[in-house]
């Protein structure tokens, strides 16, 4: 298994494995490639953006693999904080916290160490199709203290959570459907979003923290920022944009660690051609 591979052994030549493999998955999988040079074109981003996100997916790979030996006591190897007053001050206010998350570095070890370096928290997922996959990615997400909650029968998990102030962290930055979404402006561009994140925070009072954890290459770690809050208006439509809008802002100061190979803007409003 690629995993263990990645498992053991000098870090820096786990990441060159890695590499090899990402790159093996880009030629195995060339529409992804294409996906991403079509994002990074609409968004006007520089082409050699998408050759950065194989580096961060290699760097991925060898951080999932190696979650299973990742404790309190090396987690600060790995990881570091910057912006962590926001969290402080949301726990103060006592109504919970929403963390806006997104593909963006190692968003697999910004939750897992999160629970670590501060308290366990709630993770919204979509299970995998492959039962047995799921059951080991599951069992990896959570070892660090999580509490995993399905993506569909998550909304009573998020307000009990939040009713007992504790974090949720919630990964907005997908495509949905015509039948779930609402369209916002994303990149200059409408994009189809769920407007349930924004109704949650209105409904809870919960303070939505943009988080997520991108990687370092001065420090050779991983750094997990915490921005300002979003101010939540009540406004579903307003509120999605500023969400989306937090994200941007995120993804434009580190566009070569987005996962741009995701079809972000596949669902479009009705009778408009698609873009893929």
């Amino acid at each position: 298994m690629a995993l263990g591979s990645l498992a053991y052994g000098p870090r820096g030549l786990s990441y060159a494995l890695a590499w090899c493999y990402a790159q093996a998955l880009r030629l195995a999988v060339p529409k992804l490639s294409r996906v991403g040079a079509r994002n990074v074109e609409m968004a006007g981003m520089p082409s050699t953006v998408v050759s950065g996100v194989w580096r961060s997916i290699a760097r991925q790979l060898v951080v999932f693999a190696r979650m299973g030996r990742i404790d309190a006591s090396n987690v600060h190897e790995w990881i570091r904080y910057e912006g962590f007053e926001h969290f402080t001050k949301a726990k103060e206010a006592g109504k919970g916290v929403l963390f806006a998350t997104l593909h963006l570095g190692a968003w697999e070890l910004s939750a897992f160490s999160h629970a670590l370096m501060a308290e366990p928290m709630h993770v919204v997922v979509r299970p995998l199709d492959n039962p047995l996959l799921d059951a080991f990615v599951e069992a990896r997400r959570a070892a660090s203290g999580n509490i995993i909650l399905g993506k569909k029968e998550a909304a009573r998990g998020i307000f009990q959570a939040l009713k007992d102030n504790r974090a949720v962290g919630v990964l907005v930055d997908q495509n949905v459907g015509l039948d779930e979404g609402i369209f916002v402006n994303f990149f200059a561009r409408k994009a189809c979003v769920s407007p349930t994140f924004a109704k949650l925070a209105a409904r809870s009072g919960a303070a939505v923290i943009p988080g997520y954890a991108i990687w370092s290459p001065v420090e050779r770690k991983f750094v997990l920022r915490f921005d300002e809050p979003v101010g939540i208006t009540g406004n579903t439509l307003i509120d999605t944009q500023r969400i989306q809008n937090a994200l941007e802002r995120a993804i434009r100061a580190y566009p070569d660690q987005w996962l741009w190979i995701h079809r972000r803007w596949k669902t479009r409003p009705p009778g408009e051609e698609p873009l893929y």
